[in-house]
């Protein structure tokens, strides 16, 4: 849809804020070419959550196995179910032959046992389970193979160029790869829904409690427990992978994301993570200027059942400056699509929010109806258009 500016539902609103030399545009060197965060490291990132401001980058496209970082996209994929509700976190299920045979790290299920979503997904987020993974992708899509393009079609969705799946695990296999910089933006994606980190900051946890084949989870990304605001998201490894980590942290208003991918040993690895997290919180800030879901605008859609439909925010919109910065304005508008009618479900796209500085855009946010829109019956026609010859009258 061609998008239109509504004059009469622009928001301009002047802030006095920094707007940060990072917002000029994301540079794929480093600003400063001395830095760096991530000496051991094949590949790293970090960003920022909110404007997706990239804060330091090494090597960010290049190609490499993600190992169980992968299943940041499974969770993805898994979290979107369970809110549109095609998934239920009590729901029971029987696991497979295919998912019980699954190797590496798993939380050893075994065939026709059944356990519900909700330990299943505790299983993939504490304690990497393939097993787990596995079992979820098959209670979706049928099958891990249909799963695996769904995983295939959202990395499309995302723009992910360098990013393409075999399976749902991170187990070795041919034509499976990613790089730091998709990865940031699969976690990016991940964190919309705000209750994974409910699961993946848990640092130990129990399945089957008090059974005899009770098992205990114990989180592989140990900066949970380690690094105050650490509170995900997933760790990988395997012999060609070496180590890597893409977290996420959250002090005060700022979350930032950081990724690495080819350290020689966890204790590496964890040391960049934490490096790199330590730059975001001693450089940089942020200023919310919206919530995540909070109303901006209400429209009157003549065809609707509701009189006034009201719009807002997808995510969180912020904008980040260096510390100490000087404040400046910044201009914020709504700018909603062309022939928006009904009906319409809660959270389908009717415009953009879009941040400015000096007349460039720093950001644009998707804007969304706060609730499902009905076409309005013939009784509520009928009552408007006398209510407007009343008015004319």
């Amino acid at each position: 849809m061609k998008k239109y500016m509504i004059a009469s539902l622009i928001l301009c609103i002047f802030i006095s804020i920094a707007v940060p030399a990072a917002a000029e545009e994301a540079s794929e060197n480093n600003q400063n070419a001395n830095l760096d965060l991530a000496p051991g490291a094949i590949s790293a990132i970090l960003m920022e959550r909110d404007t997706g401001e990239i804060l330091y980058n090494k090597n960010v496209h290049e190609e490499l196995p993600p190992a169980s970082m992968t299943k940041i996209m499974t969770l993805l994929l898994i979290m979107e179910a369970l809110d549109q509700d095609k998934l239920a976190l009590n729901e029971m299920v029987r696991i497979s032959e295919h998912a019980a045979s699954m190797g590496g790290s798993q939380i050893f299920l075994e065939a026709g046992e059944e356990m519900s979503v909700e330990d299943l997904l505790k299983g993939i987020a504490i304690a990497s389970g393939n097993d787990a993974s596995v079992a979820l992708a098959e209670r979706i899509a049928g099958s891990e193979d249909a799963f695996v393009k769904k995983m295939n079609e959202k990395a499309k969705d995302l723009g992910l160029k360098n990013t393409h799946f075999q399976n749902t695990t991170g187990l070795p296999a041919e034509g499976h790869y990613s790089t730091a910089h998709d990865l940031a933006i699969m976690a990016q994606e991940l964190l919309k829904y705000e209750s994974i980190t409910d699961y993946t900051s848990i640092y130990e946890d129990y399945l089957r409690k008090g059974e005899d084949n009770e098992f205990w989870l114990v989180n592989t990304n140990k900066l949970v427990k380690f690094y105050p605001g650490v509170d995900g998201l997933k760790t990988g490894f395997t012999s060609q992978a070496k180590y890597g980590l893409t977290a996420t942290a959250k002090k005060d208003d700022m979350r930032v994301i950081a990724v690495v991918m080819g350290a020689e040993t966890t204790k590496e690895r964890n040391k960049m993570i934490s490096s790199m997290l330590d730059y975001a919180f001693n450089h940089y800030e942020t200023k919310k200027l919206f919530k995540k879901n909070e109303t901006i605008t209400n429209i009157q859609l003549l065809k609707a059942e509701e009189n006034r439909i009201n719009i807002a925010v997808s995510k969180p919109v912020s904008t980040i400056h260096e510390k100490g910065e000087a404040p400046e304005e910044i201009v914020t508008s709504v700018e909603l699509y062309k022939n928006i009618t009904p009906p319409m479900k809660k959270g389908d796209h009717v415009g953009e929010l879009v941040v400015r500085h000096d007349g460039k855009t720093i950001s644009t946010t998707p804007l969304v109806v706060t609730h499902d829109v009905h076409q309005a019956s013939f009784f509520t026609l009928f009552k408007r258009a006398m209510g407007e010859m009343v008015k004319e009258n």
